[in-house]
């Protein structure tokens, strides 16, 4: 390949992935889903009935996926949850979806088992 061509294929994807990540929510890879800087997401068992249980202090270790105003709108099993202090949460299949402080890079998954109650969010 020439010079020219790795330049504007470098300009393509500069271009291109910014327009991905900011359109979807989230992604499967390896069988799992993570969000858009290909970290890992959660579900949580104590919420329920499509309601996020995880406010306040637990919020702050386990951020949950906000929805942004750029994000395409939900379908097929995606939804939107109304949280406590009224911001919306991306779930999926009814389940709200977090990420966890304390996986630090793409791939990590140091939250899957806490406490028995906090597992790696699947399709």
């Amino acid at each position: 390949m020439t010079r020219h061509t790795l330049s504007w294929m470098a300009l393509f994807t500069a271009l291109a992935l910014p327009g991905v990540a900011s359109a979807h929510h989230a992604m499967e890879k390896d069988g799992m889903w993570v969000d858009h800087a290909g970290m890992t997401l959660y579900t949580f068992d104590k919420d329920a009935g499509g309601k996020s249980m995880c406010n306040d202090a637990c919020a702050k270790n386990w951020p949950p996926l906000l929805v942004k105003k750029e994000d395409e709108a939900p379908k097929d099993k995606w939804t939107h949850v109304t949280r406590d202090d009224g911001a919306m949460q991306w779930a999926y299949d009814g389940k709200p979806l977090y990420t966890f402080v304390k996986d630090k890079k793409a791939g990590d998954m140091t939250g899957d088992g806490m406490k028995d109650v906090w597992h790696v969010a699947k399709p």
